[in-house]
């Protein structure tokens, strides 16, 4: 087990106990992908990334300690205590985003089975806490702030590379995170529709319609990790828009209506009721695929923000209206501003016949004036 805390060791000290130096790596190089999904990455840690924290550290799982021992496999896959942030890329060149997680009870993996390789409460606590402030100034880490994270563990799962502790307790197996600006700002969200992420139903189940693209220059790939827009969207279910749910539970399925569908994930706080019209979503496109060895498919938007879609105001004005019998013969309409004046001007709306009557249609906006007929020559 770890210690409750220890020093942080700075960069130079590391270099003086022998470990490599941390190389900058942008976060399209670590989530690039070969044809199936998998990771295409060919670097090595320990790298560092920048970029704007997408979320709060509490908004996407639930941190609470919660050791459960392996107990023969009873507790089997149950991680306890479990932290994930998102932050996306901000210098020129680079696109994407890159998720961080961590977990309580590694030792209920099946392949570990070994609760002494589990955090205990204890040492559970002070993880959480050296990860969710700056090491330098204590200040707790909020979204829209710009970090710096170095990462001596990443691995793939879900269809993206995570940075990650590589389910290991040893404090070389850590990655840090350190404040670079507070408050920088979230980026502006892209705004897509659900054509950008997915086709049209073909309505054969053992197909998936979601546009996977090896190049990251279309579909779920080019948005994964960013603050994006979804809009014109229709909830098909409310089960899951519940931020008190297990994540597992906050899953929703939305359409936009002309037979593409498409996945939800609620954070931990309300979003208000559910949306029962037409509305956009803001949140970050992400991806669980819910396999190491494909990544073609699992993408969702993990929502932030829900803008209902209301039905545009009708404007209902009065208009003058001037008309005359057309039986009477051909006359223009003219306008002064005073009626015994001598200058009159034709009213340039042109004059529709309906019922019999030759009629000027006036907007609300026109002047008052005095109106009169004049035979046309």
């Amino acid at each position: 087990m770890k210690t409750p805390a220890r020093p942080v060791l700075l960069p130079a000290l590391l270099l003086l106990a022998g470990a490599s130096p941390a190389l900058a790596e942008t976060h399209s190089n670590l989530q690039s992908v070969k044809v199936d999904g998998t990771s295409a990455w060919s670097g090595t840690p320990p790298i560092t990334l920048q970029g704007v924290l997408l979320t709060d550290p509490d908004e996407m799982l639930d941190s609470t300690p919660n050791f459960l021992p392996w107990n023969s496999g009873a507790n089997q896959f149950r991680m306890g205590g479990e932290w994930q942030v998102v932050f996306q890329a901000v210098d020129p060149g680079d696109r994407g985003g890159t998720t961080c997680w961590m977990g309580q009870n590694y030792g209920n993996q099946p392949w570990i089975h070994d609760s002494a390789l589990s955090y205990a409460n204890a040492a559970w606590v002070p993880e959480i806490l050296r990860l969710n402030h700056d090491p330098e100034t204590g200040r707790a880490f909020r979204k829209g702030d710009l970090i710096e994270v170095t990462a001596q563990r990443c691995l793939f799962y879900g269809g993206k590379r995570n940075i990650n502790e590589a389910h290991e307790l040893s404090p070389d197996a850590d990655f840090t995170m350190r404040l670079v600006a507070a408050g920088q700002g979230l980026p502006a969200p892209e705004a897509l529709t659900l054509a950008d992420l997915a086709r049209v139903d073909d309505g054969d189940p053992s197909t998936s319609e979601e546009i996977f693209d090896p190049t990251r220059k279309t579909g779920g790939e080019h948005y994964q990790g960013m603050r994006v827009r979804l809009n014109g969207l229709l909830l098909l279910s409310a089960t899951g828009w519940d931020p008190a749910a297990p994540w597992a539970s906050r899953f929703c399925r939305v359409t936009d209506g002309a037979n593409r569908f498409f996945n939800l994930r609620h954070p931990r706080y309300s979003l208000g009721a559910a949306p029962a019209n037409r509305f956009d979503a803001i949140g970050v496109l992400s991806q669980e695929s819910g396999s190491g060895t494909q990544g073609t498919n699992g993408y969702e938007l993990f929502v932030q923000q829900v803008l209902p879609q209301q039905a545009p105001a009708l404007t209902i004005a009065s208009k003058v209206v001037v008309s005359w019998p057309d039986d009477q013969g051909a006359f223009e309409l003219e306008y002064s501003a005073d009626a015994e004046g001598t200058s009159w001007t034709t009213v340039t709306g042109a004059p529709q016949v309906i019922g019999g009557a030759t009629m000027v249609l006036l907007p609300p906006s026109a002047p008052r004036e005095f109106y009169r007929l004049k035979r046309k020559n």
